[in-house]
């Protein structure tokens, strides 16, 4: 039953990062947006791990979708954990550029496509967490 409610939590976080992230965008804060996204999709797969019973540590998405790859098939998922993935430093740190700052390099574009990766990973924990019994 532990498990069954830490993995709500973690699922109920990750809706409102998501919207986080949709909410940026509209205020055109799209580095934000995509940071957001990384982060509602790696709380939706944590969500699903802690629903298995299993440990969830790490920032990589692609990584914690390696921990479900025993259990579930993931490869659809990797070029979207990917895309995510590569959103997690840049999109927040200026020193991570030669000059200028993060909002400087993001977009609309990007960001819709950061949210749509996110979404596509979060509807896919979503149909996993109903299968173990989870309430989403």
């Amino acid at each position: 039953m532990r498990r069954k409610l830490e993995a709500e939590r973690w699922f109920k976080q990750s809706l409102r990062d998501l919207k986080a992230a949709k909410d940026s965008l509209r205020c055109e804060n799209f580095e934000w947006s995509c940071f957001q996204a990384h982060q509602a999709a790696e709380k939706a797969i944590k969500a699903l791990l802690h629903g298995l019973g299993r440990g969830a540590w790490g920032r990589s998405v692609t990584e914690l979708l390696g921990h479900l790859e025993h259990t579930y098939s993931v490869e659809q998922l990797l070029t979207k954990a990917r895309e995510l993935d590569r959103h997690y430093i840049p999109s927040r740190y200026p020193n991570v550029y030669e000059s200028g700052y993060p909002g400087m390099y993001y977009d609309h574009e990007t960001a819709e496509r950061a949210i749509r990766c996110a979404e596509d990973i979060i509807n896919w924990v979503r149909e996993r967490l109903r299968e173990i019994g989870v309430k989403t």
